[in-house]
């Protein structure tokens, strides 16, 4: 197809096409004139992805730059690829001094072993869990995980990981795991504030 048959079926700008070509996001068609190119049902799946990096994970075009190496680096194995977008998806976390960061950190830790998750020891998520466990505690907040870690296992178990599809495509891989984890996340966290109002109606009722 054309630039602008993949203009129309994609939904992208063909200046924006233009521009994710130029910043190499976009694998070049294949030339067949000296100004037209050719394209494929792999740049309609690459423009999925990177509107999936962008629009709905809101990443900047550095950290997808580095998400599309991944995709096309076929000697990284696949749940590299996946780690690599999504570590990509969480907050940059700086370690804070004292104890209490170290305390909240070890913590979080434990808590890993005695689940069993595989989880890399260099995991952004670690540090995102230790701040949020010691910002809990700076608060006076209750911290008790154990209906959260189980609502999270059963729903990537059983629900959210069953719509990545590994053995296709890697970067419809990418975007599945993108999709899913953003907007699953987001579909969870509306569902907890509406059942938070219904509890508050029934109880205060």
């Amino acid at each position: 197809m054309r630039i602008s048959e993949l203009s129309a079926e994609s939904g992208v700008a063909i200046p924006t096409i233009k521009y994710y070509l130029r910043e190499g996001l976009l694998h070049q068609g294949e030339q067949t004139a000296a100004t037209r190119a050719e394209y494929d049902d792999s740049h309609l799946r690459r423009l999925r992805l990177i509107r999936a990096l962008l629009e709905v994970g809101r990443l900047p075009v550095a950290s997808i730059k580095k998400v599309i190496a991944a995709v096309e680096d076929e000697d990284l194995p696949i749940h590299e690829m996946l780690g690599i977008a999504h570590y990509a998806l969480g907050p940059a976390v700086e370690p804070e001094p004292g104890e209490d960061w170290r305390l909240a950190r070890a913590e979080v830790d434990r808590l890993l072993d005695g689940l069993g998750w595989d989880v890399s020891a260099h995991a952004p998520t670690r540090d995102e869990l230790a701040q949020t466990l010691l910002k809990m505690r700076q608060l006076g907040m209750a911290v008790d995980l154990a209906p959260y870690v189980e609502a999270a296992r059963t729903l990537v178990a059983e629900v959210e990981m069953d719509t990545v599809p590994f053995h296709g495509p890697r970067d419809a891989a990418v975007e599945a795991l993108v999709l899913g984890t953003v907007l699953y996340g987001r579909a969870l966290d509306v569902l907890r504030r509406m059942a938070q109002e219904s509890e508050s109606a029934r109880r205060l009722a």
